[in-house]
């Protein structure tokens, strides 16, 4: 069973159909008591500002049941706004603590990128580059491209926890991130068609 953390962030309804086209069985996790021994794995969505995503997850009590799981050693997914929660800190609009399991900082696109005709935000179809021994759970998105839409990126601090790149505008940043039974994704697997079916379906088989 895979529980998907609402908290009122996210294209909900997409994902959960994406996950159970991929093959999976999905629980809508709203309370910590959602969180129970049959929650196999977890995906954490998520588009808007990090601050609401952190103060949503304390407000419901979440926090502290995903940390759990994840301590528990089973595979956790982030998406998007997902991903940069898995950091220690954020810069956007202010400074922010992430739930700290991926040590790094979340930053902003500068203003003026350094390569002419690009602009905030990165929306779009762009490619996930990979090492040639890639992530079991990326490992679909060879020679593929995805479906990006966000302004900050993450940066973590351990270049071996940065599990694919992406360029846009001169800028080069982490589009996958993990370590153990943790991954983030700064795509949208939901808006990936073909490709991000693909690798739900990797994470859904997918044992750390």
């Amino acid at each position: 069973m895979i529980g998907l953390i609402n908290y009122g962030m996210g294209n909900m309804h997409s994902i959960a159909k994406a996950l159970e086209c991929a093959g999976g069985r999905v629980r809508w996790i709203s309370r910590p008591e959602h969180i129970d021994a049959s929650i196999e794995r977890i995906v954490l969505p998520g588009v808007g500002a990090f601050r609401d995503c952190m103060k949503a997850l304390k407000q419901q009590q979440l926090q502290d049941p995903l940390l759990e799981h994840v301590h528990a050693g089973r595979p956790f997914l982030g998406i998007c706004l997902g991903m940069q929660a898995l950091m220690e800190t954020s810069h956007e609009f202010g400074l922010h603590q992430g739930l700290g399991l991926i040590e790094g900082d979340v930053l902003p696109f500068p203003a003026q990128l350094p390569e002419q005709g690009y602009k905030i935000p990165h929306m779009g179809w762009n490619d996930v580059l990979l090492p040639d021994a890639p992530h079991p759970v990326l490992q679909p998105l060879v020679g593929r491209q995805v479906y990006y839409v966000h302004s900050f990126f993450c940066q973590p601090r351990h270049d071996q926890e940065v599990l694919g790149e992406c360029e846009y505008g001169g800028i080069r940043f982490a589009s996958a991130i993990g370590r153990d039974n943790i991954i983030g994704v700064q795509f949208h697997p939901e808006k990936s068609q073909r490709a991000g079916l693909a690798m739900l379906a990797s994470f859904i088989g997918w044992c750390p």
